[in-house]
């Protein structure tokens, strides 16, 4: 499997970075997870107008979804479109809120075809996908991918919770939000810090700790590290746009 990262930015996006969206590859097959505001962008620069085969939603938080929103104009209008409806694994209301979202009194289901998530395993392509629910505010699914013999294990957004560690164990590389900063008061059951993500990652046993979802504006990248450090011992790092990492 090959992971490009192409947007890392959390809740917004920040001044170097869309949101969430990161592109998986494995036999000449390509899933999206997650199309966060901005990502478009990055799509073009580092992998290409159309290159997603599949698309995989965690939950409908915009930072999270909208740019699926923009995407269909891409879809629908081009000069040689329109194209084949994409597959779209999400939660239930993704229909719904993509639609209403777009606008104009119709429905986006001729661009995409959805899938509802639940929790289980399931193919998407050359992949075997595990989803659970983690803990966040409105329906989101922690993801597990697996493809001969290896493992990605991504958090998406979420506090601290059994179901995470559940996906991420021993995974080679578990992909991590840390949107908070140690030392703070805040808001349960929402996101994670550093250090909870690097203990996260110590309980599951995983091979490499790779972080996102950080928030530039409310505090220091350098910061989020020394935590996650200071519970995690193995290699770790902050993602950016355009990095990519064989699994």
């Amino acid at each position: 499997m090959r992971l490009t990262v192409l947007g890392s930015a959390g809740s917004f996006p920040g001044p170097e970075s869309p949101c969430s969206a990161y592109l998986v590859e494995a036999d000449g097959f390509r899933l999206l997870v997650d199309f966060g505001s901005g990502s478009l962008s990055s799509l073009q620069r580092y992998a290409g107008l159309h290159a997603p085969d599949a698309i995989l939603l965690t939950h409908l938080h915009c930072d999270h979804m909208f740019d699926a929103v923009l995407y269909v104009v891409v879809r629908r209008y081009a000069p040689d479109g329109p194209y084949p409806a994409l597959p779209v694994y999400a939660p239930a209301g993704a229909p719904d809120r993509l639609s209403a979202a777009y606008g104009d009194d119709g429905s986006v289901e001729d661009v995409y075809r959805f899938y509802a998530l639940q929790p289980g395993t399931f193919p998407i392509g050359p992949f075997t996908v595990t989803v659970d629910r983690v803990n966040h505010p409105v329906e989101t699914y922690g993801v597990r991918l697996e493809h001969e013999g290896r493992s990605l294990c991504y958090s998406s957004d979420t506090a601290p919770c059994e179901a995470l560690l559940r996906l991420a164990q021993r995974a080679d590389v578990f992909l991590c939000e840390a949107s908070y900063l140690d030392g703070m008061d805040n808001p349960p059951d929402l996101h994670l810090t550093g250090r909870e993500a690097g203990e996260a990652a110590t309980k599951a046993e995983v091979g490499r700790l790779l972080l996102t979802h950080l928030v530039p504006a409310w505090g220091s990248e350098a910061h989020t590290l020394e935590s996650a450090a200071s519970a995690y011992t193995g290699p770790l790092e902050v993602v950016r746009p355009g990095a990519s990492y064989d699994i």
